[in-house]
Formats: C-alpha cells, structure tokens, sequence
C-alpha cells in the first residue's frame, strides 16, 4: 500500500530527501552537506559539482529509506525543490557540461557588455520577465559564450537543478515556471519561455527546454534512476518548483494578497498577487508561484543568518561556553538577556542589508552608530538587539516597497525558517512591522511544499491550495504591541537616513560595500 511521499531539497549549503506520510508528518530525513567552490581562475565563480552531488543526492535518498525501513514501493510520488538561479548546460547528448549555483558572481564584465550594448534594455527585460541581471541567467550564459566558447557550442539545453534531479532519476528533462522564471528568460504572464529575450541580449534562443507546470506528473523513475536512489523502478515524479516557493505553499500561504517571511541566511519576503504586473521602478523581483494563476512579489535581505553567526562566534563566547554544559542554544541564552534592553536599543541603529533596488542592488559596509560609551546601556547585548531590529526594519521596508508597487498589504505574516524558533525576533517583527505575526508548527516548510505538489500529482490532494490549509498547523501567534511600534516607526525613518549616508560613504569608496551585484 502505497502511503509515503517523499521532497528531494538541493539547498544552497546541503541536499536532503525527506519522507513524509499523506497528513504531511515527517518520517524521516537525512542530509548531506556539500561545498561550491570558486573556479581560481574567475573571481566570484561558484561551480556546481554535478557528479559528486549526484552521488551525495542519491545517498540521501537511499539513507531515508533504509533510516526508515520502508519499502521503497510503499512510496506514492516524488517531487523536487532547490536553491533558485544555480543553472546546467546540456550537450545534444544530454551530458551536463557546465553548471553554476546561484549566487554565482563571475560575470561582471557580462552585466557592462548588456549595459553597453543597450543601456535600456534591463528595465525593459524587468517589464516582462520581473528579473534585473543581478540574479539572473543571461549575463552567465553570456559569460559561457565569452570565456567558454567551446562550451558555448555545445549546449543544447539549460535547466534548474530540480529540474536536473528529475532529470537523473527519469530521463525526462524540462522546466517549471516558478524556477525557471528566475532565469530572467521568461513571459511572466505566459508562465513560458520567451525566446526574443536571448536574441536580444546576443544569445541563442534554441536551448531552452519545455516547460511543464509544478505539481504536472512528469514520468517515472526509470531503471537508471532506481539503481543509483534505491527508488523502485515506476515510482512517480512530480515536478516540483523553486525553493521559496514551495516553502510558501508548505506555510499555507497560497492565495494573493497572502505572505511570508523565510528567516534564514536570507530573509526573504515574499507576497502573493493575482496577475504577473511588475513594479514601474523595477525595485523588486517578481517570479512566478508553483501554483498557476498565482506569482510573488520578492524582497531579499541579505545575510540576516550570517550576521548573527558571525556575532555568536565573535562576541558571545560565554553563551557557548554554557550552551556547552546545559545543552542550552546559545541563540536562546543571549535572547534571555537581550529581551531586557527596551525596545529601540536606546537609540542605537545598526546597518547591514539595506531594502532592495533590484536594479542598482548594493549594501553599504556594516555599521553600528549611535551609541554612547557607557557599559550599563550599551553592551554586548544591546549591539545584539540591534542586530535583531535591523533586519525587522528592512523587513518593514519591503513591505512598503511591496505595497507601493501593487497597492495591497497582507493582513498578517506567515514567519518561518530558523529566526522563527526566536520568540523575542518573532514579537520585534511584529512590533515593526505593526502585523501580527504567525509562526507554523512544521519547521520543513519548502519539503513539505514539495511533498504537497507530490501528493497533487498523483490525486493524494486534489487541490494544492486546500492541502496546504490541511496539512499546515501554526504554532504562535504575535501580536504587536501599539507603543513599540510607534516607537519603532520613528526609529525606522532614522535608520533609512542614516543607512543611505553610510551607502554614499561606500560610493566614495571611503568603505567597502558589504555586497554589490555584478556591473553596478
């Protein structure tokens, strides 16, 4: 009897199989770290080992099914999930001869040859596709063609790497929208490929593959596959779709005007609309949901996880020193601490991701300001909590970022990844933002998502939209308190001011950006 669905995650740090049974519980899960490292030859590069990570995917898979002792066949679909923008090249054999992961930064010289060539052209792409050449494929296609020309002559076809799973276990390769809309190559309207917008960037329109919609059967596993996963030969997949994504569809938030917040290295807003407009200023991505009809507003802070990491390791040797003798999070114990500085951190701002501008995206060097040399008041736990506030102001500023370009604002938000487990960065979210807050049971948003879109194939659930409201449980709700968040009003058009003077210290060159997009 057939009771299991299984999400194949190709994350940026890891990939994992995880196994889930039809009320959407976790089974089991196992994972594997992996590295993509720099190509020495090309600052910024970041190569995708598709031999070695083939092998670390296929270890996941069969490690679940052995860790839960199932019957491979008790397994009613699979489907697929990845970190977005990474891409593969194809030969017209259908052997991978180039592939890239997504935050990839080798092709500067690319973006300037775009920009040269038609100084318009990117907002014109943005119009139609919602992607600015910061994130997206066309300046690296361009740079296969320039400094790989060989490889250039070669490809045949590109795709994601959920794609590239499916593609290893069945034979059959195509593209989603939700994914393959970050390319930058796609009609966001028409959910497809729109081949005119190589042509106009100097590259070939004949390589891209058929698209074919999330949560669409695309085949079986086929003999090939179920020897290297330790799948059973005829299992079915399903196609999957892009990491946010599908952790929006794993959080329940799947209608429009609904949206998100994913706390993790990045934080990422993501709001759901009706119809595929884009925004005049071309300040925010636009892709396309895993659920047809549906496509998503985006905002990306950056390095939100990173920064806390980095203050954990620098700063806060006493918590780990303790975390070590009771088992306690260090996170935890420097939070019990931190929730006893009042809120706005006695007027001390902080600066390290700034709101998005998709088309001139770049991040002043890390500041802290404002403080005054008094130990009582500003110690390491104030540093801390303002750390915390500032990524909930740049999450305010991508809400009105988001409202300013489609005229709507969500009613709540839908917080999870790992800042959510932070009771205290929950209720600092909420007191900014003036929303409540939700956070949901499942900690797996983006397997479940996939797991869903598995079940929906294979007529587990007849509809996406109502299988997530099913399956999804919150955990807490946060609601604002009134008078932090007048305070936090205040403070946030402070931080704005002071944020754009450190920018133009970095224009100058005076500081060092923290992280600028290719060409700008």
């Amino acid at each position: 009897m057939q009771k299991y669905l299984m999400a194949i995650d190709a994350g940026t740090g890891s990939v994992r199989a995880v196994l889930f049974d039809f009320n959407g519980n976790q089974i089991g899960c196992v994972q594997r770290e992996w590295t993509h490292n720099e190509d020495p030859r090309w600052p910024g590069s970041m190569d995708f080992d598709w031999t070695h990570n083939w092998n670390l995917a296929c270890a996941c898979i069969s490690g679940v099914i052995n860790e839960t002792k199932i019957n491979p066949r008790e397994i009613a679909a699979v489907s697929t999930t990845c970190m977005r923008e990474g891409i593969v090249v194809y030969n017209k054999e259908g052997k991978e001869i180039w592939a890239c992961a997504n935050v990839d930064a080798r092709s500067n010289d690319e973006v300037e040859e775009l920009i040269r060539m038609n100084p318009k052209l990117e907002k014109e792409l943005y119009w139609e596709s919602g992607q600015t050449y910061a994130l997206s494929a066309l300046p690296r296609i361009l740079w296969i063609k320039n400094k790989m020309p060989d490889i250039y002559a070669k490809a045949a076809t590109i795709g994601m790497f959920n794609d590239w799973l499916i593609y290893k276990m069945t034979g059959k390769l195509s593209v989603e929208p939700s994914n393959g809309s970050t390319t930058g190559i796609f009609d966001l309207q028409k959910r497809t490929w729109d081949s005119s917008i190589a042509s106009k960037c100097g590259l070939r329109d004949n390589i891209f593959p058929p698209v074919v919609e999330c949560g669409s059967v695309i085949g079986k596993v086929n003999a090939k596959g179920a020897e290297d996963t330790g799948l059973a030969e005829g299992t079915t997949v399903v196609v999957g779709g892009g990491d946010a994504q599908l952790g929006c569809i794993g959080v329940g938030v799947v209608n429009p005007n609904e949206a998100a917040v994913f706390g993790g290295t990045f934080w990422q807003y993501e709001f759901n609309t009706s119809d595929s407009k884009t925004d005049s200023g071309c300040r925010v991505r636009v892709n396309c949901h895993a659920i047809p009809s549906v496509w998503q507003y985006e905002a990306l802070a950056f390095n939100p996880g990173l920064v806390m990491r980095w203050y954990r390791d620098g700063f806060c040797q006493l918590e780990k020193q303790e975390s070590e003798k009771t088992g306690k999070d260090p996170y935890y114990l420097m939070d019990k601490k931190v929730a006893e500085i009042p809120p706005g951190s006695y007027g001390m701002i902080c600066a390290f991701s700034d709101v998005m501008n998709f088309i001139s995206w770049k991040h002043s060097a890390p500041t802290f300001t404002n403080f005054e040399i008094d130990p009582e008041k500003f110690n390491r736990y104030t540093f801390y909590r303002a750390i915390l506030e500032n990524t909930a102001m740049v999450t305010k500023g991508h809400l009105d970022l988001v409202r300013e370009a489609t005229g709507n604002m969500p009613e709540s938000i839908v917080f999870a990844g790992g800042a959510s487990k932070s009771p205290l960065w929950c209720q600092i979210l909420s007191d900014v933002l003036g929303l409540e807050v939700r956070v949901p049971v499942v900690k797996e948003a983006t397997a479940l998502g996939a797991a869903i879109l598995a079940g929906h194939g294979v007529g587990v659930y007849p509809n996406i939209s109502q299988a997530a409201r099913k399956l999804v449980r919150l955990d807490k709700t946060y609601k604002p308190n009134i008078g932090n968040h007048i305070l936090y009003k205040t403070l946030y058009e402070k931080w704005r001011k002071v944020y754009a003077a450190q920018l133009e210290l970095s224009n100058q060159k005076l500081t060092k950006n923290m992280w600028i997009a290719p060409g700008v």
